[in-house]
C-alpha cells in the first residue's frame, strides 16, 4: 500500500485540534460521531504508512473502551468494580483519540522535515530543539526498556515467581539511569548537527503543503468547530 506523507505542519495541527476536541466531554450524539471520526483519521494514516500493528493496537483498544463505557457499563451498572472501568473507561475513550495522534506524529516525522517545517514556521530555535529532542526521547526509551527486558528474560526475572522486586530493581532502576543518559546524548547531538547554530538551517528535503495537508487540515478544523458548536447548542 502507498504511504501518505503529510507534511509536519499538518500533523502539529491535528494535535491542536484533538487536544481541543479531548478536553471537552461528549455529551451530543453528533460530538461522538466527530470524536470517532477524527480517531480513526490518525488510524488510517497509521496504516498507509505501514504501522499495521500499530493501527490495530490502537482502534481494538479504542473501540472496546467506548463500546464499555457507553454500551456496556454505563447501563444500569453498579458496585466498585464497575464504577472502577466505567471511569477507567471513560479516561480511556476520551484521551486515547490526542494519544494515537500524538503517537502517529512522532514516529512518521523525520528529524529534519520537522525542523524544517519549524524553520518555515519562524519558530525558535530553543522551542524546536527541545521538540526534537522529546520526539526522539520516548521511542528512544522504548528501545532501550525492550533491550533491558530481553536481558532480565535471559536471566529469569520476571513478575511471577515472587521477584518483583528483584523486577523493579533490575529494570526500573536501569530504565531511569537511561532516561538521564539518553536525555545528555540527544541534547549532543542535536548541538553536534548543528541545530541552534546562528545561521540559516538548510534540508535536503524541500517540505511544502499539498492538497492533502490543506484537506487533513479543513477536516479536522470543521470538525473542532462542529464539536464545540454541538457543546454550546446542547
Amino acid at each position: 500500500m502507498r504511504k501518505l506523507e503529510l507534511d509536519p505542519r499538518t500533523k502539529l495541527f491535528m494535535i491542536f485540534a484533538i487536544s481541543l476536541i479531548v478536553m471537552v466531554n461528549a455529551y451530543t450524539p453528533l460530538q461522538m460521531v466527530i470524536r470517532i471520526i477524527v480517531t480513526a483519521i490518525p488510524i488510517l494514516l497509521m496504516t498507509l504508512e505501514g504501522k499495521y500493528a500499530a493501527a490495530i493496537r490502537f482502534a481494538v483498544l479504542y473501540a472496546a473502551a467506548f463500546i464499555l463505557q457507553n454500551y456496556y457499563l454505563s447501563a444500569g451498572s453498579s458496585g466498585l468494580l464497575s464504577a472502577l472501568i466505567t471511569g477507567y473507561c471513560g479516561i480511556v475513550a476520551q484521551f486515547m483519540p490526542a494519544m494515537i495522534t500524538a503517537w502517529y506524529a512522532i514516529r512518521t516525522t523525520k528529524i529534519n522535515d520537522f525542523m524544517s517545517a519549524m524553520q518555515k514556521m519562524h519558530v525558535p530555535d530553543g522551542v524546536s530543539i527541545s521538540l526534537a529532542v522529546v520526539m526522539r526521547f520516548f521511542p528512544t526509551i522504548k528501545e532501550e526498556y525492550e533491550s533491558i527486558n530481553d536481558a532480565m528474560r535471559m536471566r529469569g526475572i520476571s513478575m511471577g515467581g515472587g521477584k518483583v522486586t528483584k523486577m523493579i530493581e533490575y529494570r526500573l532502576i536501569p530504565v531511569m539511569f537511561s532516561c538521564v543518559n539518553i536525555g545528555d546524548e540527544l541534547s549532543a547531538a542535536a548541538v553536534t548537527r548543528g541545530l541552534g547554530a546562528p545561521i540559516k538551517r538548510t534540508s535536503a528535503n524541500e517540505i511544502k503543503l499539498r492538497a492533502i495537508d490543506y484537506t487533513t487540515m479543513v477536516v479536522f478544523a470543521v470538525s473542532t468547530v462542529l464539536f464545540m458548536a454541538a457543546k454550546n447548542i446542547g
